[in-house]
């Protein structure tokens, strides 16, 4: 079994311990009213943009998603919260190098070893889901679970739905499938784009990924047989009847968002198996980016 295997496998427990964390570093997190901007990397950044969206709609106030690198210094914020499963991302420390005495910054890592402990103000370390795999899944889903629990959203039904993902079979025909659109609105776009990062450094898949809304204006001409499309939350209306007439496949599920984006590892792990990949070693990447001054400029 690959180590991303495992890793997905742990995912229900790590969401309970998260929930427990959330409750004991509350004051480290984000508090009501606050101006808030959330920063990653990769997974990180859809992450971000998950809780970002999560936090507004919520009433806890405005809240930004960006890439580390995009980060627009010339705004005020009243917090900064960078995710960064290693700890060693050059675009997170060296933004939370820039806004250090200006802007308070709190990290949620992995890995308590290394420089991101003294780089933000306050650190919410998630040891317990570190990972041996390149290829994030459970520190990115249990980093989304703390946040939502802070938030109030997060339930044990959230994680029976995550143990019904990884128990049921997965819908037949997906891994013949060429293509894949994921689609998902307001907070589920990030996990959409994360299905889509996902299945792309697992197994090479040929991936996109819109706001539902959007499909229509354009994406959905790639759909027709042997494609997918999976809608992460409840679908706009007409919107899985249009993509069926296209002879593509509409895939969703009624489990919480999260939890369908266990499905989509799942998938991606299957997907790398039936092509003889390695998903714990996707081609080119590394664990962290960790680039010199000069590739960091």
């Amino acid at each position: 079994m690959s180590h991303v295997e495992t890793e997905t496998a742990g995912q229900p427990e790590c969401w309970r311990r998260a929930a427990e964390v959330a409750a004991d570093r509350a004051a480290a997190l984000p508090a009501t009213g606050e101006r808030v901007a959330v920063v990653g990397c990769g997974t990180s950044y859809y992450m971000a943009q998950a809780y970002a969206s999560l936090r507004e709609d919520s009433g806890q106030g405005e809240s930004d998603a960006f890439a580390a690198s995009e980060f627009p210094l010339g705004r005020s914020y009243d917090r900064v919260v960078a995710l960064t499963r290693s700890g060693t991302t050059t675009e997170v420390l060296d933004l939370l190098t820039r806004l250090r005495g200006t802007t308070r910054t709190v990290a949620v890592t992995a890995d308590p070893r290394t420089a991101v402990m003294t780089a933000a103000d306050e650190v919410v370390v998630l040891d317990f889901a570190d990972e041996r795999s390149v290829v994030q899944t459970r520190f990115a889903t249990t980093a989304l679970t703390l946040f939502r629990a802070h938030l109030g959203l997060h339930t044990e039904d959230v994680v029976r739905d995550a143990e019904a993902a990884l128990a049921d079979p997965l819908p037949e025909g997906l891994l013949e499938c060429s293509q894949f659109s994921f689609l998902g609105q307001g907070w589920t776009v990030g996990l959409a784009n994360e299905a889509a990062l996902k299945m792309k450094e697992a197994s090479l898949s040929w991936t996109e990924s819109y706001p539902a809304m959007e499909y229509r204006h354009g994406p959905i001409s790639i759909a027709t047989a042997g494609t997918a499309t999976w809608m992460f939350g409840p679908a706009p209306e007409g919107l899985a009847e249009q993509v069926r007439a296209t002879g593509a496949r509409w895939v969703e599920s009624g489990l919480d968002p999260l939890a369908e984006l266990v499905r989509v590892q799942r998938l991606a792990v299957a997907r790398a198996a039936a092509r003889g990949l390695d998903p714990d070693l996707p081609r080119h990447l590394t664990r962290s980016v960790v680039l010199d001054g000069a590739a960091a400029g």
